[in-house]
């Protein structure tokens, strides 16, 4: 984001790969998968019963009922309870002054969590805040700690071979996060002094997703953002991208966000309308989605937040699985699944490392001991552009630019009131994505809204997409970066969002209720269907082979 941002080649250059066929081979293929997938997980037993014959069952009666949500919590309870307000920071102090890092991006409830804690103050306190909606207070404090003794802990340190950032502080607190319910948390920091505040983010992850909504913090994407200490992937020491990082650690705060990343921004508005809504959801980070091969089976509905740019080829793997069985996938941002990235241990832990070496990546010692590159998805030597999963793909930076309405009858559009053409100013940005059919296509594929941006003086469109699968899963992208932003927009819109109002606001709001409600219900294809349109706003794209 912003313009230090920097890109290894344009985004616009075509990879190989045609549209995927709704039918024949590649629908028994992907059935399969799904099989695979159940029976991999343990839910589908040795009967007769398989994906393809639910599918099948699903489509003769029009519907299929949601897998039954599998214990987790009752989110609609949780939010009966009272929140508190001052989970807000309002000191932030010197840049020195208080921060620290978590030992585990998540942990189950109960399982213990190290807090790494730097400050210039005699003593801290930690406050542990369960974020959601609460009546709007959006906070909840489930713990805090007493007085804690302060310690000044060492400068950054730069690993020299890949210029990587990191620390070796001290842990300086145990927490027991027992009785704490899952959920994304914001560990808040106080010094003694009341000087400075600092949060940390940490999520109480979901035993099971089974029959549920996953809200997957991109946690990937936080790191590969954050220049505590100077250097990220994007820029370093000198300022430039020849000084970049070629890997980012965890094991150190996040600058931005007042400790709390790229979550306040681009998740948390998401997290408070699913809350309000009671829908059964469960808490993951991508992290957890890479590591186990099981966790999504069952879910009802995947949702990636704003910015989710940053995937290794095993979280990829596992979504697509997962969609490919059956649960939704609602991308409520732009430019994801972007970069292709590899998971490597610290001396905390596993997975606290994330590569990426991008257009360097034939000096990445992974790769030349025989791992995948870890450069763009589209690009070669591996080439798999992440439209094959969501259906559209990335398309440029930086832009700001109406979104236009073009399917103002389409079902997730119910309720809005809008009209064909309509425009709501400034939401699409700062990136967006577009249906491409020169990569890999799933179809039917149904463009939604087609909006006209200007992208370094080049012209082109982002689009919000709707497709569905064979296997009955329903697919939606925004086509926009500022999708979960808006959510929170309630005024007449100025600098501090964009100008994003509360037109946009309400129209998001709406949009996002009526496809969470859907794809909370199990597989939204098999009931609402895509409706191919790509050749009405791409004439020269090839016509769709078949349907769901």
């Amino acid at each position: 984001m912003g313009s230090g941002r920097q890109r290894s080649g344009s985004a616009g250059q075509a990879g190989g790969g045609t549209q995927a066929a709704a039918g024949g081979p590649e629908r028994r293929h992907v059935l399969g998968m799904a099989a695979a997938c159940l029976a991999g997980c343990g839910l589908l037993g040795a009967g007769p019963a398989s994906a393809a014959a639910e599918a099948a069952r699903g489509r003769d009666s029009g519907a299929r009922a949601a897998p039954k949500a599998a214990g987790g919590l009752d989110v609609a309870a949780e939010n009966s309870r009272s929140g508190h307000a001052d989970w807000r920071i309002t000191r932030t102090g010197s840049a020195r002054a208080v921060e620290g890092f978590a030992s585990r991006v998540s942990v189950l409830p109960g399982e213990p969590l190290d807090l790494h804690v730097s400050t210039t103050a005699e003593a801290f306190t930690v406050s542990a805040y369960r974020m959601g909606w609460y009546a709007g207070v959006r906070g909840r404090l489930v713990w805090r700690s007493g007085p804690l003794p302060g310690v000044r802990q060492a400068a950054a340190r730069v690993v020299p071979a890949t210029r990587m950032v990191t620390t070796d502080w001290r842990p300086s607190v145990r927490l027991d996060t027992t009785g704490w319910p899952e959920g994304c948390y914001l560990l808040r920091l106080d010094t003694a002094d009341g000087r400075a505040q600092r949060y940390v983010p940490v999520t109480v992850r979901s035993c099971s997703t089974a029959g549920r909504l996953v809200v997957v913090n991109s946690v990937a994407t936080w790191q590969a953002y954050n220049r505590w200490g100077g250097a990220d992937l994007y820029k370093g020491a000198t300022g430039k991208k020849a000084s970049r990082s070629l890997a980012v650690s965890f094991d150190r705060p996040y600058q931005s966000g007042r400790g709390a990343g790229q979550f306040l921004l681009y998740e948390a508005p998401l997290l408070a309308l699913a809350e309000r809504m009671g829908l059964p959801l469960a808490y993951v980070t991508g992290v957890d989605v890479a590591r186990d091969p099981a966790l999504l089976c069952g879910a009802v509905g995947v949702v990636s937040l704003g910015h989710d740019e940053y995937w290794s080829p095993e979280q990829r793997l596992h979504v697509t699985r997962a969609r490919d069985a059956g649960t939704n996938l609602a991308v409520l941002g732009a430019n994801c699944c972007y970069r292709r990235i590899r998971l490597e241990a610290s001396a905390l832990g596993a997975d606290r490392t994330v590569v990426c070496f991008k257009e360097d990546y034939a000096d990445d010692p992974g790769y030349r001991a025989g791992l995948p590159p870890t450069n763009d998805f589209r690009r070669a030597p591996l080439s798999d552009p992440e439209s094959a999963l969501l259906g559209v793909i990335y398309d440029g930076y930086p832009v700001d630019a109406p979104y236009v309405v073009s399917e103002p009858d389409h079902w997730l559009l119910a309720g809005t009131g809008v009209r064909r053409g309509q425009s709501f100013p400034h939401l699409v940005g700062v990136e967006y994505d577009q249906v491409k059919t020169g990569y890999p296509t799933p179809r039917p594929i149904q463009v939604i809204a087609h909006s006209p941006v200007v992208c370094k003086k080049r012209r082109a469109h982002a689009d919000s997409a709707y497709t569905t699968l064979p296997s009955g899963a329903g697919v939606f992208a925004t086509g926009t970066m500022r999708w979960v932003e808006a959510l929170d927009a309630t005024g007449p819109g100025g600098k501090g969002n964009h100008g994003l109002d509360a037109g946009a606001g309400a129209f998001t709001r709406r949009v996002t209720e009526n496809l969470l409600r859907a794809f909370a219900r199990g597989p939204a294809g098999l009931v609402r269907p895509a409706e191919d349109n790509l050749t009405a706003y791409y004439p020269g794209a090839p016509a769709a082979t078949g349907g769901v």
